[in-house]
């Protein structure tokens, strides 16, 4: 076994996690190293100005059936167990354990230690383990880089390994396929196996940070986040495609973190220290800071196509996946902040792309109709992206992002209330999908529009603007906004019959009836009211 650790290397070693007989062990290599690492093992290639373009395999986007929270004593109250958080024996994880710790013996390995939360109170630190170099390079975009001195003592309190050349038995191992993403709480381990999506290593932190926050009466959040001029604060909800990267990097505002943060006694802080955006069909007129990281050095590019003559990328091209990605570091956004934190957010904003046609553009939200969409969660999914889908589809994920929430959705939602009443945020609801009929009928709401609505609320502009009560939802709609038709507000006007428009509202308000049953037995009649009747 060959280690490559220097005197600023830890040296809490490898076999503290049962790894031994390695071959060469690569220990926090930089970026510019990591480049040669993975032309040289040809696992991605060199695009034009510098990106590096990999492959994911089969694997295009999170293998959500794949995952699960080993069962044991000293967590097993605290974890919402069921079709999100799996149970999984103790016993078989150890004996998967020792199987990836053989499949391990005799090749090379990167070592990434490293921190995930920018406050000082609350940065847990990890190592990421990976049998390739570009997950290595995806780790040390992602997460917060360690000094050279901090290395020296670095002593990890999470631990991922990952090796996506292993494949789990599902007749052994009692998994769903080869693929599996484990959590083990007790033993501060997530093991990674049977698949190259980098967004698996990124969301297996984020659920561990969102079950250890809570204990801290911190609440941990799938939202992104930045400071307007004036110095507030904003945050932005929503799950995948709803526009919370693109509409959070914004050149006017400064950035905090495009999608995991954590909301404590002092304000916002990033867990993060990179971002990991969705490029299809990115531009540069709409979204020019992220669209300049698909041309800079140190950026990774998930599936995206490339002229290989050329080099030169094409975002528009989703011939491998929709779900191309381009991983960064946040230092990429020139209007980031390096500390990562922010005050307490004076505007809480929950992003929804409705490709019903039905939710207006923006809403202003009481503090119970804030409780009942967070806990909701709700986007849709536009036919045609899956097979046999030939009508939107409501997504209903509870705290946008119940995939990766360990605990139940109550426990968010009560920290969200705690905290909204404790600083008096407005919220918001907007819609970033479609108006004038459903997709396919209507058109999706226009980008600049959208961030029209949003500076008006960050700006304070629609504070003293008369409401308009919605009928179906109950939401209060804004008469008036600066930089957009009046005409557009209004729902229910842009399409050409209005009968069609009241149909398709009644589907979706007894859509969401139905899927917040769950939570009926928990929440407040407030809350209960503050829905669909």
């Amino acid at each position: 076994m060959r280690d490559s650790r220097s005197d600023e290397h830890s040296k809490y070693g490898l076999d503290n996690h049962g790894l031994s007989n390695l071959n060469e062990i690569y220990w926090n290599l930089n970026t510019p190293a990591l480049y040669e690492q993975v032309i040289r093992r040809r696992e991605g290639i060199l695009a034009h100005l510098g990106p590096l373009v990999v492959r994911t395999g089969h694997h295009t986007g999170r293998s959500p059936n794949d995952k699960f929270i080993v069962q044991e004593p000293s967590t097993e109250k605290d974890i919402c167990w069921g079709k999100i958080n799996r149970p999984y024996p103790a016993e078989k994880f150890e004996a998967l354990h020792r199987r990836m710790y053989l499949h391990l013996q005799a090749q090379d390995v990167y070592v990434q230690d490293c921190f995930v939360g920018s406050s000082p109170k609350h940065r847990l630190p990890i190592r990421v383990i990976s049998q390739s170099a570009w997950h290595n390079l995806f780790a040390r975009n992602m997460f917060l880089q360690a000094t050279p001195e901090e290395l020296t003592k670095h002593v990890p309190e999470f631990t991922v390994i990952d090796a996506p050349r292993f494949h789990a038995s599902p007749s052994l191992d009692g998994t769903n396929s080869e693929t599996f993403i484990i959590v083990n709480f007790a033993k501060k381990l997530v093991l990674i196996g049977g698949t190259s999506y980098g967004g698996e290593i990124k969301k297996s932190i984020f659920s561990v940070m969102n079950y250890l926050m809570p204990l801290k009466d911190v609440l941990p959040m799938h939202c992104s986040a930045n400071i307007g001029a004036d110095g507030n604060t904003a945050l932005f909800f929503g799950l995948s495609g709803t526009g919370k990267t693109t509409l959070s990097a914004d050149s006017s505002k400064t950035l905090i973190g495009d999608d995991e943060h954590g909301w404590d006694e002092d304000g916002i802080f990033n867990f993060e220290g990179g971002c990991y955006a969705k490029l299809i069909n990115l531009s540069p007129e709409a979204e020019p800071e992220i669209y300049e990281t698909t041309r800079s050095f140190g950026t990774l590019l998930e599936n995206v196509p490339m002229n290989a003559k050329t080099r030169r990328v094409d975002l528009m091209d989703a011939t491998f996946t929709e779900n191309t990605r381009g991983s960064y570091p946040i230092s990429h956004i020139p209007n980031a902040t390096r500390t990562g934190m922010g005050g307490h957010p004076t505007n809480v904003i929950f992003l929804s792309a409705d490709a019903f046609g039905v939710l207006p553009p923006i809403a202003k939200l009481t503090k119970a109709q804030a409780m009942y969409h967070f806990l909701s969660g709700y986007t849709a999914k536009v036919a045609g992206t899956e097979r046999g889908i030939d009508e939107p589809l409501p997504n209903f994920s509870a705290c946008y992002g119940a995939p990766f929430m360990p605990m139940h959705p109550q426990r968010y939602a009560q920290l969200l209330g705690k905290k909204l009443d404790t600083h008096n945020a407005d919220t918001w609801l907007i819609n970033t999908g479609w108006s004038g009929g459903p997709y396919g009928v209507g058109a999706r709401i226009k980008i600049a529009h959208t961030r029209a609505m949003i500076n008006a609320v960050l700006d304070g502009k629609l504070k003293d603007v008369p409401l308009e009560k919605e009928p179906f939802f109950g939401l209060q709609v804004p008469k008036h906004c600066p930089g957009v038709p009046d005409e557009i507000l209004n729902t229910r006007n842009t399409w050409s019959n209005p009968a069609d428009y009241d149909a398709q509202a009644k589907k979706l308000a007894k859509m969401f009836a139905d899927n917040f049953k769950q939570y009926a037995d928990q929440a407040t009649p407030e809350i209960l009211a503050a829905g669909p009747q």
